[in-house]
């Protein structure tokens, strides 16, 4: 049975002319009304009629990149490097330019999916998601069924620094080894004699989060070292600042403490030095990515190296169809163990 726009309206429980006007864009709509429509939209994979059904396999000029935070350099540089690919590839082309629009999810699932059904009504050419995903079944679950729709109508999906979602066969995906970097870091200040080692995580429910934890305590345990305590939090410099406090309180004669990133090692610094702690004499910091920042550090940040600028030229080059996908649909990006002055062997 054809789903009709009364059908659409009648389930997000607006008038037929408000989904009109969510659906052309040629009209303001408020941001939850515009929300429940596309929602009931997307449930119902209600197709346009008239003149628009007919391009509906077709693609635009639009390129969306999405990423949980662009103030962080996390992803900024990621964005930036994949936009300037996507820019040079589109040059070389007659009429081939294509306009890339960064989405800010603000780690929300729910927007997430909205901007993926927007870009999906809207036939993007290609599709960037940057970063970890969140490790809920429901919400994989509905984003493979958004990915595997857009592919079917002709957009190119790549996942950059997360992995495959599971039973999503569409897409190209560069996956960062974070198990891997995350037991060189701990491997590292292991070999330095650290034998009591904090750890200050990101959000439990990601992966990035999941797979770090997993590699630092794999690393403990072919030691035969136990582990020590653990604070999760978000991937900022306030959280790495509490959780510093919490770690200590729990483990005063910790001598090393590992972050979830750079910005949450930067948290971790401030909140022992007010304690009158010296790095790495009484405490050894590390983090992980190597953001810009980390080498101008005082002192500088032991950390694991991502090829964040490599690896988004490279997504922006795989959703222009400039490279071809990976073997298999995925590859691993291997990170590179930096070590610098925050990290020392203890002397306590």
């Amino acid at each position: 049975m054809t789903v009709t726009l009364a059908d659409v309206a009648a389930r997000a429980r607006v008038s037929p002319a408000t989904v009109s006007r969510v659906l052309n864009g040629n009209y303001p709509v408020a941001a939850s009304t515009r929300e429940r429509v596309l929602r009931a939209v997307d449930e119902l994979d209600y197709v346009l009629n008239g003149p628009a059904s007919s391009l509906a396999a077709a693609t635009s000029d639009l390129v969306g990149v999405l990423v949980n935070d662009i103030a962080d350099p996390f992803f900024g540089i990621m964005a930036s490097a994949a936009q300037s690919a996507i820019g040079e590839v589109a040059s070389g082309r007659a009429g081939g330019e294509k306009l890339a629009v960064v989405c800010n999810t603000g780690g929300s699932p729910e927007r997430e999916l909205t901007y993926l059904t927007l870009l999906q009504r809207q036939r993007a050419a290609a599709v960037i998601l940057m970063g970890g995903s969140l490790e809920d079944p429901e919400h994989l679950a509905a984003t493979a069924g958004k990915l595997a729709k857009l592919a079917e109508a002709g957009t190119r999906v790549v996942l950059c620094g997360r992995p495959p979602v599971p039973g999503d066969a569409h897409t190209a995906a560069l996956v960062f080894d974070n198990r891997t970097g995350a037991r060189l870091l701990t491997e590292h200040l292991l070999g330095l004699g650290h034998r009591r080692v904090g750890y200050v995580a990101g959000p439990a429910d990601r992966t990035t989060t999941r797979h770090r934890l997993e590699g630092h305590r794999a690393a403990l345990a072919a030691a035969g070292v136990a582990e020590g305590p653990t604070v999760h939090g978000p991937y900022d410099r306030r959280s790495g600042y509490e959780a510093t406090a919490e770690l200590l309180d729990r483990a005063p004669d910790l001598t090393a403490v590992v972050a979830a990133n750079d910005t949450v090692a930067l948290g971790v610094c401030a909140a022992l030095r007010e304690r009158g702690l010296s790095i790495p004499g009484d405490v050894s910091v590390a983090g992980f990515d190597d953001l810009p920042f980390s080498v101008d550090a005082v002192p500088a940040l032991t950390t694991v190296r991502l090829p964040l600028h490599e690896a988004g030229i490279r997504a922006g080059r795989l959703a222009m169809g400039a490279e071809e996908p990976p073997a298999g649909g995925s590859v691993t990006v291997p990170g590179e163990l930096v070590v610098r002055g925050s990290t020392g062997a203890p002397r306590r």
